[in-house]
This record gives structure tokens, sequence and C-alpha cells, in this order.
């Protein structure tokens, strides 16, 4: 079984990481939290904590191997504790995962079933569900989910997500906000903080808006 994996990330394309390991190009399953997260780390070598597990239909043999990665153990480990969720399993999770691990399992212990039923696929029933199963397994991965972290890697974390929140909170589609950052990211600078990103998202954005104009 491969537990960790360390390569140079080339590429993400929805929730397919591209990881360059030597000779070798491997596609890594990885949730919108975690593809935040990496976007930063596109050509730098970069460790993940990987979850394998077989897809397929068992009644044809025809099982694929996958892997699912995160960038800190404990990560992981609630990522595993959330697939085991009655009505979950990994596709699901994979899909719901759009909050850093802190806050989905901070809605978790405050028993917020509105809050999680919000979560892309989840929905009211599995919202309950997910609670009476893990919130009195919660309350540590609050707590300790970033601490294995660099601490350069966390704060990009942070700031990744934070500007998320607030392009969807401006209106912003889940699609459109991802691509806006990805496009300020593909620039190579730094953002020390959220206000520096979205002051580059919203002058790349004027930007291409005023070329197109001229080109009218």
């Amino acid at each position: 079984m491969i537990t960790k994996i360390t390569g140079v990330p080339l590429g993400v394309a929805g929730d397919v990481l591209t990881l360059a390991v030597g000779a070798f190009e491997y596609e890594v399953l990885i949730p919108e939290f975690t593809r935040r997260q990496l976007q930063g780390q596109i050509g730098r070598e970069t460790s993940l904590h990987t979850i394998e597990y077989l897809e397929g239909n068992q009644m044809s043999s025809r099982m694929t191997p996958r892997l699912v990665g995160f960038l800190n153990p404990v990560e992981r480990e609630f990522f595993e504790l959330f697939c085991q969720v009655d009505g979950v399993g990994v596709k699901k999770a994979l899909r719901a995962m759009v909050r850093p691990v802190q806050e989905v399992a901070g809605l978790i212990e405050e028993q917020d079933a509105k809050g999680l039923a919000a979560l892309p696929g989840i929905g009211p029933a599995t919202a309950e569900r997910v609670i009476a199963k893990l919130r009195r397994k919660v309350p540590r991965f609050a707590l300790l989910v970033g601490h294995d972290l660099p601490s350069e890697v966390a704060t990009e974390r942070d700031v990744l997500s934070e500007s998320f929140d607030a392009l969807r909170s401006l209106g912003h589609s889940e699609s459109d906000a991802r691509r806006l950052l990805d496009e300020a990211l593909a620039r190579k600078k730094k953002y020390k903080d959220v206000d520096e990103l979205l002051r580059a998202v919203y002058e790349q954005r004027g930007s291409r808006q005023g070329t197109g104009d001229r080109g009218q």
C-alpha cells in the first residue's frame, strides 16, 4: 500500500494532480481544499500522504488502483473517517471536501447539520449521519491540522482558502473562483494576505476586460 509519495507537481486538472516521480508520472486524486493548497507548489518538490483504493466493479473484475493525496497525515486521517460514514465513500468525500478539514470538523463538532448539508453531494440526511458517527471523534482535528505543514505552505493554504471563500461570498461560482485564483497564481508571485491576492485577481480581471474593450 502506498502511504506517501514525493515528487514534483506538474499541474492540476479538476480533482486530478499529475505528480512527476523520477521517470514516472502519477495521477493523484485530490479534494478541492487540497487543490487550493497545492496551487502554490506547482514545480516544487512536494510530499503527499496518500490513501490507495480500488475503483470499479468487483463483479466484472475490472478494478483500477487509485491514489488520493493530502499534504499532511492528519488531513488524510480525517478523510478516511469521513469516508466511513454510511452513504459517503471516497468519491462523495472527494466532491464534498471543498472546505479545509478544520472547518468541516468544526461543523461536525457543533452539530451544524445545515452547514454540512451545504457541502457538495452531502444533503440533510447524510449530514445527520456524519454528525451521529463522527461528532465525538473530530474535536482534535481542528487543533492538530496544519501542524505538519511548513509554515510557508500553511500560510499559502490559509490565504488561498480564505480568498476562495471571499470570492464565493462576492457572488462568484466555485468554478469561476477557482479560475480567477489559478490565473493569479500562474503569475508565480507570492501573496502575503487575502487582500493582496484579491487585488491581483481583480486587477488582472480588469486588465483582461480592458483589452477586450479595445479590441472591439
